[in-house]
This record gives structure tokens, C-alpha cells and sequence, in this order.
């Protein structure tokens, strides 16, 4: 390597890591070109399984539906209803959550042990989902 071509590689490696200086109070200090794709540390959030829960006059929607996820999975339980009632997670550990009335509700958790995992409402003795989990 010359001479020149060794300040040209401490020059762009002191360039490198002045650009890297972290942030300030005011936020980072470099700033990214227009158009450039955002480029963060954080992951893309794995897939959920997503299960939306209607408890209306007594009845829920669904009942008794077959559905798959996997160990680990994110499962997600969304919740509408106009009356409270208790949700029971029979899996490993088990989960429980207070239904309360209104719209909206989410509650979620994820599965650790393969298996057969039923989601029941107390109240209405109703089976709402049986997860198959692998």
C-alpha cells in the first residue's frame, strides 16, 4: 500500500466513524439521505395467530374452531362482548384473562409445551378454539 493510499484508508476510517458518533439530546447526528429505507436494530415481529372472539346475548362466535400454531407463537385473542366473563388458556403454563364488557378487548400469550390447547369462557361454558400447537 503507498503512502497516498494509506491517508486515503485512515481519511474514509475517521469519516466512518464520525458518522457513527451515536445521538444526542436532540436525536442522532447523522440523519438518513431522502428516499433511503429506514434502518433500525429492531426485528420484524414474528407471525401471530390472531382469534376474534364476538360474546353477544349469550352466544359466541367462534365455537369449537380447530386452528394451528406453533410452539412459541404469538397467539393473540381479540374480544368483543356484552357481558364479563373469564377466559381460560389450558395450555403450559395456563393462561386466564378477565373479560370485561365492551369492545376491543386483547389479550395475548404464547405456548411453550406442544400440544392440544383449548380456550374456554367460563361464565358460558362454551369452548371458544382448540389450538393444535407443534
Amino acid at each position: 500500500m503507498t503512502v497516498p493510499d494509506r491517508i486515503l484508508a485512515v481519511t474514509a476510517a475517521a469519516v466512518l466513524l464520525a458518522g457513527c458518533g451515536g445521538t444526542s439530546e436532540s436525536g442522532p447526528t447523522a440523519s438518513p439521505s431522502p428516499g433511503a429505507p429506514s434502518m433500525t436494530d429492531a426485528q420484524a415481529p414474528p407471525d401471530r395467530l390472531v382469534i376474534d372472539v364476538t360474546i353477544e346475548g349469550g352466544e359466541v362466535t367462534p365455537t369449537n374452531a380447530q386452528l394451528r400454531a406453533a410452539v412459541g407463537q404469538p397467539i393473540v385473542i381479540k374480544v368483543s362482548s356484552d357481558s364479563a366473563d373469564e377466559l381460560h388458556v389450558h395450555s403450559t403454563p395456563e393462561h386466564d384473562f378477565a373479560v370485561g364488557v365492551g369492545p376491543g378487548q386483547s389479550f395475548q400469550f404464547t405456548v411453550d409445551m406442544p400440544g392440544r390447547v383449548d380456550v374456554e369462557l367460563h361464565q358460558l361454558h362454551k369452548t371458544v378454539a382448540t389450538i393444535q400447537v407443534r
